[in-house]
């Protein structure tokens, strides 16, 4: 294989770690091993803990990538004929949307401006007009570069007596997220953002009230039952992979070793340091200040620029991927990903340097690299 090397600093997959890539090597032992065994309960203790799971709540990883995590919550939960509110704030919300369709629930869509976060006010009205079983949101839309307020929205959904799902495949590891103290019923992620691990395994936790109020699964392998019996009960399922798992411990270990609200003011301070950098060069992103995702920055195309081409000159002569705009975004933003082991001063110092160069060479003549690096670096030595 030839294989380019490439700075991701895309919607995701983000960089991996020397450590983690080297846990990677160790022996392939068997889904059963006693060894393998250990290393699943310890990650779902180690799981627990980025969750912010609460006492009872079940923690595990879907062998799959983070649409087997959304999956596997709705086939777990979503009763055929029950009623789903949907708070969709771009792409990943209508997703969720169509999943619970495709299991037989009744769908209502509460449709917010894509790059604006959800108003709890709204929630609240939508399950006042019309009660809901399931609220389903996702706490960061990947697709926008926005953070809604989960921990408003999901107080008023319990009040209505609503089970909740919450995507955090763009927030697990770099947003502050506690699904036991907010009461998040399920909620998944990945394995390739903000926890700093490849693609391939979808972290989940389930409540004690989801647990209760599970529904017999139409999908076999995602059968919360089935999976329970293998990470608790030693039953067979599925020969999971052993690199992965290892990678995923590793990653955890790393995680906790930083602390997660260490790791949370990082993704904040970079967050932060790369809009400086890129106000500097007449550049700005999608949503309001308050409203932004610390781990996704959807930045504005500005005018008479090509978006693909920056993309590609990006890419090719500088190695740095970014994101296209998806949905009525495209063309419109790039979708840079400052997340996990990615998430790093030089990486944005790089990223904002190159990014000077190919706007110029496209026509943009605001600001300079020299501006943009030094409003980055003011941030950092801020903090």
């Amino acid at each position: 294989m030839s294989v380019p090397e490439r700075l991701l600093l895309g919607p995701g997959p983000s960089p991996v770690s020397p450590r983690v890539m080297q846990a990677m090597a160790a022996p392939v032992i068997s889904h059963l091993d006693p060894a393998m065994m250990s290393l699943l309960d310890d990650l779902r203790e180690r799981l627990s803990s980025v969750f912010g799971a609460g006492d009872g709540a079940l923690c595990l990883a879907i062998s799959g990538t983070g649409t087997s995590g959304m999956e596997a919550a709705v086939a777990n939960l979503a009763k055929p004929g029950a009623r789903a509110l949907v708070v969709v704030t771009g792409y990943f919300g209508d997703r969720l949307a169509q999943m619970l369709e495709r299991y037989g629930a009744t769908v209502s869509r509460l449709q917010v401006e894509w790059g604006r976060a959800c108003d709890p006010a709204q929630v609240e009205r939508a399950l006042s007009a019309e009660p809901a079983d399931i609220v389903g949101i996702v706490h960061g839309e990947t697709s926008t570069g926005v953070v809604n307020p989960i921990e408003e929205i999901l107080a008023i959904a319990r009040k209505n007596e609503a089970l909740t799902i919450v995507d955090a495949v763009t927030t697990l590891g770099g947003v502050p997220l506690l699904t036991g103290t907010w009461g998040a019923d399920a909620c998944y992620s990945c394995t390739q953002k903000g926890l700093g691990a490849p693609s391939g395994l979808a972290p989940i936790t389930f409540s004690p009230r989801a647990l209760a109020a599970r529904t017999a699964s139409r999908s076999f392998y995602l059968d919360l039952a089935l999976l329970e019996d293998y990470w608790v009960r030693r039953k067979y399922h599925h020969t999971i992979s052993a690199p992965l798992i290892y990678a995923l411990h590793e990653a955890l270990v790393a995680v906790q070793e930083e602390g997660l609200e260490a790791r949370w003011a990082r993704h904040q301070r970079n967050h932060t340091a790369l809009a400086a950098g890129l106000d500097a060069l007449g550049v700005s992103l999608l949503p309001p200040e308050h409203e932004r995702l610390w781990t996704l920055n959807a930045v504005r195309v500005p005018d008479g620029v090509d978006e693909a081409a920056v993309r590609k000159r990006l890419l090719e002569e500088f190695g740095i991927e970014v994101g296209a705009g998806l949905g009525p975004l495209a063309g419109k933003i790039w979708r840079v990903g400052l997340m996990g082991a990615g998430s790093t001063l030089s990486n944005i110092l790089l990223f904002l340097s190159a990014f000077e160069r190919v706007l110029r060479a496209g026509g943009h003549r605001s600001g300079s690299e020299s501006a943009a690096l030094a409003a980055a670096e003011r941030v950092v030595a801020a903090v």
